[in-house]
């Protein structure tokens, strides 16, 4: 099962920056057995929804050329947390992109407020160190969520507004 930790993206500038929001809902299974007494959006999942935003980001950068997988997070801080009705605004801005990887700046705010911030490096994974096979990128999530950045088309691909 793969498992997507945002619902869209808000804002896409190829090799800049990005924004994605996530919805809390109480739809979410872990929502309930996190801290079943106080339901919040556990630290760790918001985490991947920073990183699919920036992992995003760095994947596009190079037209998916790559498989993109998150190698460490340096620098993480928890501010906030987010509950059921609260909507996630993840934005992830490139720092730096090599041929080995890359590195985000990432935040996570629930209306003005500051929920997390921090950086995430991101690894290239080399295709040769698995004997010469084929990685299939239909496991990686960033490759799964192409679609979620077709933002503003319409369902023939052109430039466009939503249907009223």
């Amino acid at each position: 099962m793969r498992w997507f930790w945002i619902d869209r993206f808000t804002e896409f500038k190829s090799g800049s920056h990005a924004r994605a929001i996530k919805n809390v809902t109480l739809a979410e299974e872990h929502l309930h057995d996190h801290l079943p007494e106080f339901p919040v959006m556990p630290a760790s999942l918001m985490l991947e929804g920073m990183a699919q935003t920036g992992g995003i980001l760095l994947g596009e950068r190079n037209q998916f050329a790559h498989v993109v997988i998150l190698a460490k997070v340096p620098r993480m801080t928890f501010h906030s947390w987010a509950v059921p009705g609260d909507t996630l605004v993840y934005s992830a801005k490139l720092i730096e992109a090599r041929d080995e990887g890359g590195m985000v700046e990432v935040q996570a705010h629930v209306g003005e407020r500051l929920v997390a911030d921090g950086e995430i490096v991101f690894a290239h994974v080399d295709e040769a160190l698995g004997g010469g096979a084929k990685i299939d990128q239909k496991n990686f999530v960033f490759s799964i969520l192409r679609s979620v950045m077709e933002i503003g088309k319409a369902g023939d691909g052109a430039a466009g507004s939503p249907p009223a």
